[in-house]
């Protein structure tokens, strides 16, 4: 085998999941537009998308998810940046440290959503202790932190997984900075977090915010935690978005492919964003040097 043509075959499998993935892609958009032969729709039109956006039931639906979807981002971004920032200053960016960061990482969602459970439900540990210290005189005046219509297990469950994702993301970068431009501003006077602040976190905004692109779209099309850990009403929008391709009414079909369209626009969005990040940023790196 050609040495030039090897590069070239290992692609095959990349660009076949990749043609796969948008013919896919393609299907949805066409069947979200409500073309669908097989069920005798064969006119396009946007009714689905407005019903989607306008029907009381969908947008709450829309909105729940972008609130738990930009929370659970916000708030894991925030504090991973902190934990990140005592890992860097306390020279902890290897070794056994890392190894409790990375734990999170490892553990399924499902399996994540099962302790969440077993910790805020109203059966569950954090509401007995409250109990046997006399706190609540039932369990069930415990709040209601799942199955919540303000989502606030799912949120508790997405900051566990992701915190350690943002400390991956940007301890590497951050390490680096406070090393040489960090360390430099504290000789100069300044104290540790002053330099933080102004040299290192600055440098660092735009890995920052592409990781928070990167959950928020996550945590927007994914389906476990607002399964297991939703409320009946409302509806995640995979989970509606599910419910609607299931059901046994074959032309609600359409109204699953909108939803799933506004997914994938909401993520296109994003998408771009991040690209004009990393753009930026690559761009400063080559200056610099």
């Amino acid at each position: 085998m050609s040495k030039k043509k090897t590069p070239y075959l290992l692609l095959i499998p990349q660009i076949l999941v990749t043609v796969f993935f948008l013919i896919g892609v393609i299907i949805g958009i066409t069947q979200s537009l409500g073309v669908i032969p097989t069920f005798g729709l064969t006119k396009p039109t946007l009714q689905y998308y407005k019903e989607v956006l306008t029907r009381p039931d969908m947008r709450s639906s829309v909105r729940y998810s972008v609130q738990i979807a930009f929370s659970s981002a916000l708030i894991a971004t925030v504090a991973g940046v902190f934990l990140c920032a005592l890992l860097v200053m306390h020279g902890k960016t290897r070794g056994g440290m890392m190894r409790i960061v990375q734990l999170p990482i490892v553990v399924p969602h499902v399996v994540a959503a099962l302790f969440i459970i077993n910790i805020f439900s109203r059966n569950g540990l954090l509401a007995r202790i409250a109990y046997a210290f006399g706190l609540i005189a039932d369990q069930q005046e415990f709040p209601m932190l799942i199955y919540d219509a303000k989502g606030i297990g799912i949120v508790l469950a997405y900051i566990w997984k992701e915190i350690p994702f943002i400390i991956y993301f940007v301890i590497a970068l951050m390490a680096n900075i406070n090393g040489r431009l960090g360390e430099a501003a504290v000789n100069l006077g300044a104290g540790r977090w002053k330099a933080f602040f102004t040299v290192t976190l600055p440098l660092c905004k735009n890995t920052i915010l592409s990781g928070f692109l990167i959950l928020f779209v996550f945590v927007l099309g994914a389906y476990e935690m607002p399964f297991l850990l939703g409320a009946t009403t409302p509806r995640a929008l995979p989970v509606l978005a599910y419910i609607q391709y299931t059901h046994p009414d074959l032309r609600h079909r359409p109204y699953a492919m909108a939803l799933n369209g506004i997914i994938i626009v909401i993520s296109l969005l994003s998408a771009w964003v991040y690209f004009m990040l990393m753009k930026r940023t690559m761009k400063n790196l080559m200056e610099k040097k």
